[in-house]
């Protein structure tokens, strides 16, 4: 049996583009409204809802368990020698967490 839930929040960065694989400690915890089942295997989709910024939002989500996630904005990287500052402005983020 499947179970889903689903949730908005407000998220901006105050912080450059993270380049570092695992450094999540410029990401926001997002808890669930109720635990999936310990053992659960989560998938997380997240969506932007607004359009505050001037640069695109790129989001990234990590450390998905059955009680929550990391997530943070992370403006895209145009090329490896042009990039985006990584400051964003208050951004409303829509998501959805299923089991699979």
């Amino acid at each position: 049996m499947s179970m889903t839930q689903s949730g908005t929040l407000q998220l901006d960065s105050k912080n450059p583009v993270e380049e570092t694989g695992g450094n999540t400690k410029t990401f926001t915890q997002v808890t669930f409204p109720t635990p999936f089942p310990q053992g659960s295997q989560v998938v997380v989709i997240p969506f932007v809802q607004t359009f505050n910024g001037p640069y695109t939002p790129g989001i990234r989500i990590a450390d998905v368990t059955h009680q929550g996630f990391k997530i943070r904005l992370n403006e895209v990287l145009v090329t490896a020698s042009v990039k985006s500052d990584g400051y964003h402005a208050t951004e409303t983020v829509g998501w959805m967490a299923t089991t699979v």
